[in-house]
């Protein structure tokens, strides 16, 4: 989800098993540096049945490195991007709307419910 490109085929991405509970998928992102996020691009190149519904992402700066708390505090993050919808085999770009967290370290992306993403990629300016 992180490589350079688009994806080449489905495997080259993030798909998650189909969700038979409640709930969603997601994955914590720890950022290369510190930086303020200004356009999200979310892409779901090759996945046409199994691409997720809709997606969001929370932020966070994570001071002195993570420990296995890190899970917990996440679901607690103040949301970046609010729940938007997908589209399947589409290149997502997401600028206005985004909040003013400031410099964060860390992203969770959530899908709602389940799928595949081919790439994540963040914009924005160091801190």
């Amino acid at each position: 989800m992180l490589m350079p490109g688009r994806g080449v085929n489905m495997g080259d991405g993030w798909e998650t098993r189909r969700r038979r509970e409640p709930g969603n998928d997601w994955a914590i992102v720890a950022l290369a540096r510190p930086g303020v996020v200004r356009k999200i691009e979310v892409d779901t190149a090759h996945f046409k049945g199994n691409f997720p519904d809709r997606c969001s992402l929370q932020a966070a700066r994570v001071p002195g490195g993570t420990d296995d708390s890190l899970v917990t505090q996440a679901m607690f993050w103040p949301v970046l991007l609010d729940e938007q919808k997908l589209q399947m085999d589409h290149v997502h770009t997401f600028a206005d709307g985004l909040a003013s967290l400031g410099p964060v370290t860390h992203v969770r992306f959530n899908i709602f419910p389940d799928g595949g993403v081919s790439r994540l990629r963040l914009w924005g300016e160091l801190a």
